[in-house]
């Protein structure tokens, strides 16, 4: 197939992705809005906050080609920081959500400006090195709790609704999720993310166009991690407690985890994969069976055989029958 004949295919095919996907945001909102009737709220918050993680690590790995271990320090950072600031210093919920978000993603531009110039293998472990670096400053510091954690971190309020009630806090939780499934789409669909894509398939060839693929990692990799830092900022205000279990490498493979698991590369994979993940630790947790032998298998079965996820693999049984 010439390059004329690849770009009319693009193009034909383009606006039914854009209808697909916006078909899955309207589900999406349509399933959260709906389940909480029949599935305990704080399990689906608790799914929200990790597919906001899932989210994340997609953007970076599944439209830039990067992938990256470094996730749980964003995670956490903003977990503990938003926890600290609302705990000891009475701050509402949005100016801690703010602050907890605002040091994640600081903590993102270092991370960036340090790692994106490697590729590849050097890439995941500069990020998998900073995040442990992460790790143990949380061992240390005095301001996490150690191995007790943050505690006691207050809900507060926000517009006179108190967030200590599992109805308001539940309809917040969900107002952020959207708007960081309606952020991502954006993103992915700007022209910004037209060439994520294009330096994932090939770098040197957009170099050659006058691109700076550099400046395009840069910026994906720091708006990953306000994506993650949202996500940390909200699980803590959920579970009313920061921990060491965040800041853990394993955390950021859980995100990539649900990012293969649901479908890489799409947009409500991470979803799916988030929600699957969650109920499968649930579930596996109230029986006593090892949740981490569980990922490592799930990990193997879906990079041998279902490289494309739960949704990739929906969308190539639905060709079959067009």
């Amino acid at each position: 197939m010439n390059k004329q004949a690849e770009t009319m295919q693009t193009a034909a095919t383009m606006p039914r992705r854009l209808n697909l996907e916006i078909v899955g945001i309207v589900l999406v909102a349509v399933f959260f809005l709906l389940t909480p009737i029949y599935v305990y709220p704080v399990f689906l918050m608790k799914a929200m906050c990790y597919a906001i993680l899932g989210m994340s690590v997609n953007l970076l790995l599944g439209y830039a080609g990067m992938l990256s271990f470094g996730h749980a320090a964003f995670f956490a950072i903003s977990a503990y920081i938003f926890g600290y600031v609302a705990k000891e210093f009475h701050f509402g919920v949005l100016p801690s959500l703010f602050i907890g978000v605002a040091a994640g993603t600081t903590l993102g531009v270092v991370f960036a400006a340090i790692a994106v110039r490697r590729i590849e293998f050097y890439f995941a472990m500069t990020t998998l090195a900073l995040a442990q670096l992460v790790y143990f400053f949380c061992v240390q510091a005095p301001f996490t709790g150690g191995d007790d954690g943050l505690q006691g971190i207050p809900r507060g309020e926000i517009f006179g609704f108190s967030l200590r009630d599992n109805t308001n806090l539940y309809v917040f939780v969900l107002a952020i999720f959207m708007l960081c499934l309606l952020f991502t789409y954006r993103v992915v669909n700007s022209p910004f993310g037209e060439i994520l894509m294009a330096i994932r398939e090939n770098s040197d060839r957009v170099r050659s166009l006058g691109e700076n693929p550099m400046s395009y990692k840069f910026i994906a990799f720091v708006l990953s991690a306000f994506l993650a830092s949202i996500g940390g900022a909200l699980k803590a205000l959920v579970f009313q407690i920061a921990a060491l279990p965040d800041a853990h490498w394993l955390m950021s493979g859980d995100g990539v985890l649900m990012a293969l698991v649901g479908g890489i590369g799409t947009l409500i994979g991470p979803i799916v994969g988030a929600l699957f993940i969650v109920a499968a630790q649930d579930g596996l947790a109230q029986i006593g069976i090892s949740v981490v032998v569980l990922q490592g298998v799930l990990f193997i079965a879906t990079v041998l055989m279902f490289r494309k996820g739960i949704i990739g693999e929906l969308a190539r049984f639905k060709k079959w029958f067009e």
